[in-house]
């Protein structure tokens, strides 16, 4: 069998960071290498401030760096060194051009691959690591086939990540499964049982699933689809309870106890965001296009849709209960990353609500605990968020170095990250600074037990999916939500 002593890995972010540093702390024997092109990166990583926030990683990272972990920008070195390459860099969607919006950019994936392929001398094994479309495999292997050497031989082999950031580091010690695909040749399955008998350092035979390398990439695809669909349909029943009077936490913990079902992923909010969900919910509707599939493509749309709706919907509400604007309003917003324990806004449902209240005039105080005042800023500036309008996020937005002085004077708060920290805020202190009336909107209803105190208080309380009783006799205006902010006509998807 193939021995593995030294490891390389192409990329240093979320996925890459975290995946090795759990390899290089569970096989001592293991000489481990993270390497990135970005300078400033790999110096973080080698410094006590880690360039990403995960719960538990500082201390991973500080228990074995130094001595079988190593961060390095000397890419080729690590490559030659390497018995196994994984790919960690990022596959974006791409930004213009066909598939645009949807499509995975595998521009990064292929630089990685020409790169092992010119560089790369002995026996390796090069797994791709990074969500990919399917067959992204086989685009590998064609760059390896075309620039073959007779002192380079490489297996490819497919091992999605399955980690939830803010609790990557025990999804990577005690995982669901780990996935493992390749070619179903000798050489294959020998690549296979190389990778396999390094998780079996700590996980359980049994939780290893070897397929292959179409169907591992197939599954990590289907497996981000499902739990996004997921989120989306208890969003749907969030909208049908506040229009009846039902609340959607009861009913999700009805629907939840049902074996069949499963209560995980019922968590209605203004929906959700990451780097992975959406990215990976258009790649396979643009997956289902491409081959001729118009009904499943239309299908795995609507989850979309119904997420933006969900936004939408949400903004649509601070709206109304504002008395129908928002205008040169001070709104104090708590939370921009897309959930608690991380730092990372990628397609965080905060910047779309942040989108729509500067839409309508609304100044923004905004207050995060993990996330930096540049990121924010960043997020928001992009075009398709301020609508070319960049000097406007400038005016229109403050960010707050703690969530009183984010509520200080504002007509309203919008939770919108279920930061614990939210939950025991003195609220009777928020209130006394605020305008009157003054209003709490719950987008991630973290303050359910707290309605009863918080009305007392004098604060009017709005959540999703739930009527909370009105202390004040004002109703949102129906109108901006049917029409304003209502989700768009079904666009007619081009096969």
């Amino acid at each position: 069998m193939v021995v593995i002593k030294k490891i390389c890995c192409i990329g240093a972010g979320y996925v890459g960071g975290p995946t090795c540093s759990v390899i290089a702390q569970m096989c001592k024997d293991i000489a481990v290498t993270v390497v990135d092109v970005n300078a400033e990166r790999i110096k973080a990583w080698n410094s006590d401030q880690l360039p990403i926030f995960e719960p538990g990683l500082q201390e991973v990272v500080e228990s074995c760096r130094g001595q079988n972990l190593f961060f390095s920008t000397d890419i080729d070195k690590a490559i030659k060194e390497a018995d196994l390459v994984f790919i960690s860099v990022n596959t974006p969607s791409k930004t213009f051009g066909i598939g645009k919006g949807r499509a995975a950019d595998l521009k990064y994936i292929e630089a990685c691959a020409r790169r092992i392929a010119e560089v790369g001398i002995g026996n390796k094994i090069v797994v791709e690591k990074s969500t990919v479309p399917v067959r992204a495999a086989e685009s590998i292997r064609r760059i390896f086939n075309a620039n073959t050497k007779c002192n380079l031989n490489l297996q490819v082999l497919s091992n999605p990540e399955f980690l939830a950031e803010g609790t990557a580091i025990n999804d990577l010690k005690n995982p669901d499964r780990v996935l493992i695909g390749g070619d179903e040749t000798a050489e294959g399955g020998k690549a296979i049982q190389a990778l396999k008998s390094i998780y079996q350092r700590w996980v359980p035979e049994n939780k290893i699933i070897t397929t292959n390398t179409w169907s591992s990439e197939l599954s990590k695809l289907a497996a981000n689809a499902f739990l996004a669909q997921r989120i989306s349909s208890i969003n749907s029943i969030s909208a049908l309870c506040e229009a009846t009077g039902a609340d959607v936490e009861e009913v999700a913990h009805a629907i939840g106890t049902d074996q069949r079902i499963g209560s995980k992923f019922l968590k209605a909010s203004i929906g959700f965001g990451g780097s992975c969900f959406q990215k990976d919910v258009l790649n396979l509707v643009y997956l289902c296009e491409a081959l001729n599939l118009p009904e499943v493509a239309r299908y795995w749309q609507q989850v979309i849709e119904i997420n933006d709706y969900q936004r939408r919907r949400f903004a649509a509400r601070v709206i109304g209960c504002l008395f129908n604007t928002v205008t040169d309003k001070k709104i104090g917003l708590l939370g921009f990353a897309f959930k608690k324990n991380t730092g990372d806004t990628r397609e965080s449902s905060s910047i779309y609500v942040s989108k729509y209240l500067m839409d309508e005039g609304a100044k923004l105080h905004i207050f995060d605990p993990k996330v930096k005042k540049e990121q924010i800023i960043q997020d928001l500036s992009q075009t398709n968020i301020c609508d070319d309008d960049p000097d406007r996020v400038s005016r229109l937005v403050t960010v707050a170095l703690d969530p009183y002085e984010a509520c200080k004077n504002a007509h309203a708060i919008v939770i919108c990250t279920e930061w614990d920290m939210f939950k025991e805020l003195d609220y009777e202190k928020i209130y006394k600074a605020m305008l009157k009336p003054a209003f709490i909107f719950d987008g991630r209803r973290i303050l359910d037990g707290l309605h009863e105190k918080l009305q007392r208080i004098g604060f009017q309380v709005e959540t999703i999916g739930k009527k909370v009783a009105e202390l004040i006799p004002f109703t949102a205006s129906k109108e901006i939500s049917r029409n304003d902010l209502q989700a768009p006509a079904a666009k007619k998807l081009k096969i």
